[in-house]
C-alpha cells in the first residue's frame, strides 16, 4: 500500500505540471523518471566526450624452432607500461627504437590450474539481463514468455507449469530441488560433475533483496528442454532452455582451465614482455551452460623452452578512448538493481513505459533519449531534484523494506514524504512556463548551445544576429532551439548539437554517386529527417495509357516530381557510414531474398517507420541489428520469419490478453502512434495514462471496451439529435 501510494503521489502530482509547463509530455513516475535520468545522463556524457589518443606496442618473437609468439610489453626500461604510456606517434617511435636493438630471453614459463565457478540460478533481473544478451529478448518479452511457462503449457492433455514463480529477487533453492538436481547430475553426467558439498547462493543478495520466493528454476529437472520442445513455441523453448541450464549448472562442479604464462625479459632486465593463454581441462558446469563466447585469453601457447628468443616484428597500433556505451535493457536493469531502485518485477513495465511515452528510442538494442526525454529529465532534475536523486530513491526502498519487516509505520513514511513533496509541487506550480524554460536554458546551456574558445556559452542567433537563442517546446515536435525575435526571425534547430551539426552538414544536398540506372544519388535533409533521392527512369507508356491521357488532354511526358524517388534513412544509421554501396542497396528496397521453403512464397526485405523488416505472406519480422540489413541472407531470413507470429509485425502487439468471453474474438494491447491501446474487432479503446499497458488484465480491458462502446453510442445519439 505504501509503495502504491508513493507511486500515485509522484505520478498524479508531477504529471499534470508537465502537461502545462512542457506541453506534449505525458507522465512522470517515481522510478520511471530515475531510469530516464540514467539514460539521459549517459547520453550527455557521450555528447560531451572528447576522445584521447593512445598507442599500444606488442612484439612478435620467434625461437630457434621457428615457433612464434606475440607478447605485450608490461615494463620498458624499468618503467611500468600503462594505458597512456604512449600518447602519440613520436613516443611510440622512441619505444620502437629503444626495443629493436635489445636481445631477449625466455626467463620464465609458468602454468597453473584456475577454476571458474557456476553462476547462481536466475532471479527476475538476471533472467532479463541474460535473455537480452544471449537471446536478444527485451525485458517485457522475457517476462511475457516466462509468465506463460509459469502458468502452464498443455502437455499430453494436461496443463503443466514448467518453471517456478518468475518475479523474485531470491537466489536460494529449496532443499528438495537441490536434491533432485544432484540426483539428475549424478545419473546423467557422472560423479565427476557433482560437487562434494551443496552449493548455496542465498548469501549473494542484491541490494534491498526481500527473497520472498526461491530463484527461478524448472518445476521438474527431469523435464529437459528436448523432452518438451515439441510442446513449446520457438521463443518459449529458448527461454526454458536458458532457465533449465542455468538452474542445473548452478549445482555442478567448477570448470577448470590450464593457464600458461611465458615471461620474456631483455638481457639488461629493464624490459619485460608477457604472453598468456588458457586451455580448458575440465568443462564442469560449462557442459550444459557454455559461455556465449570464448574467453579473451583462451589461446594455446606453443611449446617453448627457456633461452634466447629473437624479435620477428614490432606492432604499434593507434587507438582512441571510447565514450561510455548507451544503456541496453539488460545494462539498465543491472544499474537500477545496483542502485537499489525499484523492484525487479517492475523493471519490464518501467522500460516499456519510457519507450511507449516517446522519451527514448531503442535502436540496435540501445536507448537513445529523444529531445522530449532530455527536456523532461532536465525539468525534473532542476525543479524536483530531490525526487530523482539516486540515493533518495534508494533510501525510500530501504524505508519500504522497513515497513515490510514492521520496523516502520507506513503512515509515518508517507506523511514525511508528502510534507516536503507537496511544498515542492506548490512552488513549481507557481512558476510561469517561460521561467521554467529559462531555468532549463541555464542547466542545459553547455549541452545544447555552442561554446567559444574560452568555454563560454554562445546564445547569439546566427541568422538575425540580434536575437537570443532559447529553449522552446512544441506540443507535437517536442523541444527545439529558437530565436527570441520570433516571428520576425524564424531560425530553429534541433535540441541536440549532434543533430544540428548533421542538419547543417546536409544544408546542401550531398552527392553520393551514380544509381544503377545512371542517375545521380543525393543525400538530403527533409522535414522528417535525412533521405536519399534519385531520378527514376520513366516507364514506357502503354497504348491504353496513351489513349486515356489523350482523352484527358494531358501531356504524355511525366512530371519531374513524379520521377524523383525519395528513400528514407533507417533511424540509427550513421550518415557518415552511407557510401555509394549502401546508398544503392537502400535504393533497391524492397528486395526479394528468395523463396520460403515452407510455403514457396517470396521473402522480401524492406525498411519502414520502425526500421528494417522482413515480410513473407502474412508474417513480418523486425531486424534488430541495423547493419544486418546489408548482409542478411536467405537462411537467416527464413529463421526470423519462422519465429515471427502471423499478422501484423509482432513488435506492435504489447500483450495478448486472450479471447472475449462472449464471441471468443481476440483482445490485444497494441502499440500505436499515439500510445498503447486495446484492440477488439474494429474497436480501439484508449488506455488511461497512469495505467501500465503490460499490467493490464482481461477484466480491466473488458471495462474499457464497454466504456468505449458507451462513448461511441452517446456520440452517435448526439449526432442524430444535432442533424434533426
Amino acid at each position: 500500500m505504501a509503495r502504491r501510494a508513493l507511486d500515485y503521489l509522484v505520478g498524479f502530482n508531477i504529471s499534470p505540471i508537465l502537461w502545462t509547463k512542457l506541453p506534449g509530455s505525458k507522465s512522470a513516475g517515481r522510478v520511471q523518471s530515475v531510469a530516464l535520468k540514467l539514460i539521459t545522463e549517459r547520453e550527455h556524457k557521450i555528447e560531451s566526450f572528447n576522445p584521447e589518443e593512445f598507442w599500444t606496442l606488442s612484439i612478435n618473437f620467434q625461437d630457434h624452432n621457428k615457433n612464434s609468439i606475440t607478447s605485450s610489453i608490461s615494463q620498458l626500461n624499468g618503467k611500468k607500461i600503462e594505458k597512456f604510456s604512449f600518447r602519440n606517434k613520436i613516443e611510440i617511435n622512441e619505444a620502437v627504437e629503444s626495443i629493436k636493438h635489445k636481445k631477449f630471453n625466455i626467463s620464465d614459463i609458468s602454468s597453473k590450474i584456475v577454476s571458474r565457478n557456476p553462476s547462481g540460478p536466475f532471479t527476475t533481473s538476471t533472467l532479463q539481463q541474460v535473455a537480452s544478451s544471449r537471446l536478444g529478448f527485451g525485458a517485457s518479452r522475457t517476462m511475457q514468455i516466462a509468465q506463460r511457462l509459469y502458468q502452464g503449457i498443455e502437455i499430453d492433455g494436461e496443463t503443466i507449469g514448467l518453471i517456478t514463480y518468475m518475479r523474485t529477487d531470491g537466489t536460494n533453492l529449496s532443499a528438495d530441488a537441490i536434491s533432485d538436481f544432484r540426483d539428475f547430475i549424478k545419473n546423467q553426467y557422472g560423479t565427476d560433475y557433482l560437487p562434494e558439498k551443496l552449493l548455496n547462493y542465498s548469501g549473494k543478495k542484491a541490494k534491498n533483496a526481500q527473497e520472498a520466493h526461491e530463484a527461478i528454476r524448472p518445476t521438474d529437472i527431469t523435464r529437459s528442454p528436448d523432452m518438451v520442445k515439441k510442446y513449446l513455441s520457438s521463443d518459449q523453448q529458448k527461454l526454458y532452455h536458458l532457465i533449465w541450464g542455468r538452474a542445473l549448472s548452478s549445482q555442478m562442479e567448477t570448470a577448470k582451465f590450464d593457464r600458461n604464462t611465458i615471461t620474456i625479459t631483455s638481457e639488461d632486465n629493464g624490459t619485460i614482455c608477457k604472453s598468456s593463454g588458457s586451455v580448458l581441462k575440465f568443462d564442469g558446469f560449462l557442459k550444459i551452460f557454455p559461455s556465449p563466447s570464448k574467453d579473451e585469453d583462451e589461446a594455446i601457447l606453443p611449446e617453448m623452452t627457456k633461452g634466447q628468443i629473437n624479435i620477428e616484428s614490432l606492432i604499434d597500433e593507434q587507438h582512441f578512448t571510447q565514450p561510455p556505451p548507451r544503456y541496453s535493457e539488460a545494462s539498465l536493469v543491472k544499474k537500477l538493481e545496483e542502485l537499489g531502485i525499484g523492484r525487479p518485477s517492475t523493471y519490464a513495465s518501467i522500460i516499456s513505459t519510457i519507450a511507449n511515452r516517446g522519451y527514448a528510442e531503442i535502436l540496435n538494442k540501445r536507448f537513445f533519449p529523444t529531445d522530449r526525454g532530455k527536456l523532461i529529465s532536465a525539468f525534473l532534475e532542476k525543479l524536483f531534484s530531490k525526487y530523482v536523486d539516486y540515493n533518495f530513491t534508494a533510501g525510500l526502498e530501504d524505508q519500504l523494506d522497513e515497513i515490510t519487516t514492521g520496523k516502520e509505520s507506513w503512515i509515518k513514511v508517507l506523511e514525511m514524504f508528502w510534507k516536503d513533496f507537496n511544498n515542492n509541487v506548490s512552488e513549481v506550480k507557481e512558476k510561469r512556463t517561460r521561467e521554467v524554460l529559462d531555468l532549463l536554458n541555464e542547466s542545459l546551456g553547455t549541452l545544447i548551445f555552442d561554446k567559444d574558445n574560452d568555454g563560454n556559452v554562445i546564445r547569439k542567433c546566427q541568422l538575425c544576429e540580434t536575437g537570443l537563442l532559447s529553449l522552446k517546446n512544441s506540443f507535437r515536435g517536442g523541444a527545439f532551439i529558437g530565436c527570441s525575435n520570433y516571428p520576425e526571425c524564424k531560425f530553429t534547430r534541433p535540441l541536440s548539437k549532434a543533430k544540428a551539426a548533421a542538419q547543417a552538414q546536409l544544408a546542401e544536398p550531398k552527392f553520393i554517386g551514380k544509381h544503377e540506372n545512371g542517375n545521380d544519388i543525393f543525400l538530403k535533409n527533409g522535414r522528417f529527417g535525412p533521405y536519399l533521392q534519385y531520378e527514376k527512369i520513366p516507364d514506357e507508356p502503354s497504348e491504353e495509357k496513351i489513349t486515356k491521357k489523350k482523352k484527358k488532354t494531358k501531356k504524355l511526358k511525366p512530371d519531374v516530381n513524379e520521377l524523383l524517388k525519395n528513400v528514407s534513412i533507417p533511424k540509427g544509421l550513421e550518415l557518415e557510414s552511407i557510401d555509394l554501396e549502401k546508398a544503392q542497396f537502400l535504393c533497391s528496397l524492397p528486395k526479394s531474398l528468395g523463396l520460403n521453403p515452407e510455403n514457396q512464397k517470396e521473402i522480401t526485405l524492406n525498411t519502414g517507420r520502425f526500421g528494417p523488416y522482413l515480410k513473407c505472406e502474412n508474417k513480418s519480422a523486425r531486424i534488430e541489428n541495423l547493419e544486418e540489413i546489408f548482409s542478411i541472407g536467405l537462411n537467416r531470413a527464413i529463421t526470423l520469419i519462422a519465429e515471427a507470429k502471423p499478422g501484423r509485425m509482432s513488435s506492435s502487439i504489447i500483450k495478448d490478453l486472450g479471447e472475449h468471453p462472449e464471441d471468443k474474438k481476440p483482445i490485444r494491447v497494441m502499440k500505436g502512434q499515439y500510445g498503447p491501446y486495446i484492440k477488439y474487432k474494429s474497436l480501439n479503446a484508449t488506455i488511461p495514462e497512469e495505467k501500465d499497458p503490460t499490467d493490464l488484465t482481461m477484466e480491466e480491458a473488458l471495462i474499457l471496451i464497454e466504456k468505449r462502446k458507451e462513448y461511441d453510442k452517446n456520440k452517435k445519439t448526439k449526432k442524430k439529435k444535432k442533424s434533426k
